[in-house]
């Protein structure tokens, strides 16, 4: 009988060796070893053939074999076959089941031993790689330590034990400058699987690295008695921190700050001298606002649920102090709280409230051709656009002082009339512009937009994805959010990466 293994104890001990120097699995080096194996294999019984070899994990012993899959339909006649054409001595097999013809041992000559090795030095490699992979990926969103070990064009490259983090130019704080050999903490932002093996990417600007700094100085956050909420940064100059604790016997903004500001002062240092409010935070977004702006005092808060918009009343002295150096406090402030805030004196709010209700009773004297009283009215109850108007209930309107139902009839019939007027008037300009039926048929842009678009000579769906948020706000008006902007324009974007995939 011939005989088809081949004993080989020493395999194991490579193995052990292997997987103790690269920090990996044994058996993911003997299933690189089994794959080298079979493929040397197959360069000697032909590469058409399914061979496969197995090493015996307590005796080295090595197995091969050539597999025929058992299937209904044969597309390749060299490693398939039907279960009518199985031959007896096989019994009975049925499909997915395979033909276990057993290979007689082969001694590994000096190209099939070259190529076996270069397999095994791959597969470890990719062994090795997706080890880290894996280790790196757990700790996303945590702080890493490392030493520099070298700086390429402002990046530094951050030795983590079993790979290298990436510090891009713009995730450092400005102006901090490392040198090889340097100690370093940063936030592992990401982790991706790459050709080249995992790309680890860190950041020291990060918002989250600030917050998570705080778990490292003050036992109460790490413990999750206290819990850092939101966190804004200007790297290197100023940071708002927003702290809350479900214990009310706990002061989270006092045990962050410390004893005479020593926790805190801990934190300020490694990030470079950058200024940092602890504030406290409320689930009422008012409460909130007025907390992110501390020390100033605020007067009055007006807000716009329904777009994430405030507007902010200050002194007239405090203005200065609560907008900040360049913006940077109310900017930290709205990006601490999610709302868009608005800072203004007491006179400035008077007198955009004037202007406000003064365009309001403008445009309804005009499209309802009514009298200041009435206009005044319709105003004070609340409404603000002429759709409102035409399409609220007929008791609504009746029922306001001074109207009865037949002036509330005339006033939805003046109200449809003037709408109905105005999208002619923009079909009839939106024509003119000349613009692409992608853009016209978009879903979210309503006639009106199309008008102020075409007249900015956005005519086509990929000049609409091309605008930043900023720009179409500008474009179409306040009246639409920074949220729902992003997501129009992102939207538009998605046919770039259909088409990017597609020529993939």
């Amino acid at each position: 009988m011939e005989n088809t293994s081949q004993m080989r104890p020493e395999l194991l001990q490579v193995a052990e060796v292997l997987a103790r120097d690269k920090g990996i699995d044994r058996e993911d080096v003997l299933e690189a070893m089994e794959v080298a194996i079979a493929k040397a294999g197959r360069s000697k019984y032909g590469p058409e053939y399914d061979v496969r070899a197995h090493i015996d994990r307590k005796t080295g012993e090595i197995k091969m074999a050539r597999y025929i899959e058992v299937v209904n339909e044969v597309e390749d006649e060299m490693k398939q076959t039907t279960p009518d054409k199985v031959p007896a001595k096989y019994g009975k097999l049925k499909v997915g089941e395979f033909i276990i013809d057993p290979l007689p041992p082969m001694d590994f000559g000096r190209i099939a031993a070259q190529t076996a090795k270069q397999v095994i030095v791959q597969k470890v490699r990719d062994a090795e790689r997706m080890h880290q992979f894996n280790e790196f990926k757990d700790k996303i969103g945590e702080i890493v330590h490392g030493i520099v070990k070298r700086v390429e064009l402002g990046h530094v490259i951050v030795d983590l034990g079993h790979a290298e983090g990436l510090l891009r130019r713009d995730e450092l704080i400005p102006n901090e400058t490392f040198r090889v050999g340097d100690r370093v903490r940063a936030y592992l932002m990401d982790v991706r699987s790459e050709v080249r093996g995992p790309q680890i990417f860190l950041s020291r600007s990060h918002p989250q690295f600030l917050a998570k700094l705080f778990a490292t100085e003050v036992p109460e956050v790490y413990d999750g008695l206290i819990e850092i909420k939101s966190a804004a940064r200007d790297p290197g100059s100023r940071a708002k921190v927003a702290v809350w604790s479900k214990d009310n016997t706990i002061d989270p903004r006092g045990a962050c700050i410390g004893m005479r500001g020593v926790r805190v002062q801990a934190i300020v240092t490694e990030l470079q001298g950058e200024k940092i409010d602890v504030v406290h935070w409320s689930a009422d977004p008012a409460t909130f606002i007025v907390n992110a702006f501390a020390p100033s005092e605020i007067l009055k808060i007006v807000l716009n649920e329904e777009d994430k918009k405030a507007e902010v009343v200050v002194p007239d002295e405090q203005l200065s102090q609560a907008i900040g150096r360049r913006g940077q406090n109310v900017r930290l402030a709205s990006i601490l709280t999610g709302w868009h805030i608005d800072v203004l004196t007491a006179d400035q709010e008077a007198e955009n409230r004037q202007n406000e209700e003064k365009g309001r009773l403008d445009l309804f004297m005009q499209a309802l051709d009514v009298d200041d009283m009435i206009a005044h009215l319709l105003i004070q109850e609340g409404f603000t656009k002429v759709e409102e108007i035409a399409f609220a209930e007929l008791d609504e309107l009746a029922g306001i002082d001074g109207f009865d139902e037949a002036l509330a009839k005339e006033l939805q019939s003046r109200a449809a009339t003037y709408l109905t007027q105005k999208n002619e008037d923009l079909q009839s300009k939106i024509k003119e512009y000349n613009l692409a039926d992608d853009l016209k048929n978009f879903k979210g842009l309503d006639l009106t937009m199309l008008e102020a678009l075409g007249a900015k000579g956005i005519k086509t769906l990929d000049d609409f994805a091309d605008l930043s948020s900023d720009e179409l706000i500008e474009i179409v008006g306040n009246d639409l959010s920074e949220e729902n902007a992003n997501a129009l324009i992102m939207k538009a974007r998605e046919h770039w990466f259909d088409e990017e995939k597609s020529e993939n």
